[in-house]
């Protein structure tokens, strides 16, 4: 899995410069850098482009060509960053339950990761979008575990576990999980479909997010939100190409595939 992978680069990419020891603490560092760094985002799926997860293809996209992706492509590369490093990682599947309702059953096409450091378990997530994790979470259930940014916790429901992020006074469930791993052609089928099915989210919607020290930025289709994290949350739509550009570019920190279809879609997004 991790032949032929350019940690260097990888920490080149994230602005890493610290211990490379597998240890609880250099997951923490890494976990935090990544997602401060490499951005959501699901613009191959909109372009109709297909979104390759093996190793050589996620280094291109994400560490060389100044990319972002979603769950496959975060989870798998930080995966092999991890591995390359000697931590003990198992890659796992969830059903996402956030914004939806109680009686709708998804099926498991997020993914995450176990990394097991002694005696214990944790559970790491760089590619959840708007609300993902800043920092790996003890795999233990019904404690609140505090992160660089919101409080999370695990709660257990038979062989599940559920992810909950607390939102001012209220916990909100963001997706499902067992420990069943996960190999590389699960990732594959549940790949193609997310990012082939028409009436996917990631082919018919513009997604991305990134995080900073005090902020959280999304993007939905042409309404871009600024989460303070003390503070309110900005919104405002943005009405041309240009606009989404430089969004895409600036807060999100993209570089953006020179390609004349980009265009024909962001004026699709800005003209609906």
């Amino acid at each position: 899995m991790t032949a032929g992978f350019d940690l260097d680069a990888y920490f080149k990419r994230i602005g890493y410069s610290g211990e490379r020891t597998p240890t609880l603490e250099t997951l923490r560092r890494i976990h935090i850098h990544h997602t401060e760094i490499i951005p959501f985002e699901n613009l191959n799926p909109l372009l109709g482009w297909p979104v390759l997860l093996d190793a050589a293809s996620l280094q291109q996209k994400l560490i060389r060509s100044g990319r972002g992706g979603y769950c496959y492509e975060q989870n798998l590369l930080f995966k092999h960053a991890l591995e390359a490093m000697g931590f003990d990682v198992v890659g796992l599947a969830a059903r996402v339950t956030w914004n939806q309702p109680e009686d709708v059953v998804l099926p498991r096409t997020h993914m995450l990761v176990r990394i097991d450091i002694g005696e214990q378990s944790y559970i790491a997530d760089v590619g959840f979008g708007g609300l993902t994790l800043t920092a790996p979470l003890l795999l233990k259930p019904d404690i609140e575990q505090q992160t660089p940014h919101e409080p999370f916790r695990l709660t257990s429901e038979g062989e599940e576990f559920v992810l909950q992020v607390r939102l001012g006074d209220k916990w909100k469930s963001l997706y499902r999980f067992t420990l069943q791993p996960q190999l590389m052609p699960d990732y594959e089928m549940a790949n193609w479909y997310v990012s082939s099915h028409p009436k996917s989210r990631f082919v018919t919607a513009l997604i991305a997010a990134r995080v900073t020290k005090d902020q959280r930025y999304a993007l939905l289709n042409n309404e871009f939100a600024v989460h303070y994290m003390q503070g309110p949350t900005d919104r405002r739509l943005l009405s041309t190409v240009q606009e989404l550009r430089d969004v895409l570019q600036g807060p999100f920190g993209l570089t953006l595939p020179d390609a004349p279809e980009l265009d024909t879609a962001l004026h699709r997004l800005t003209h609906p």
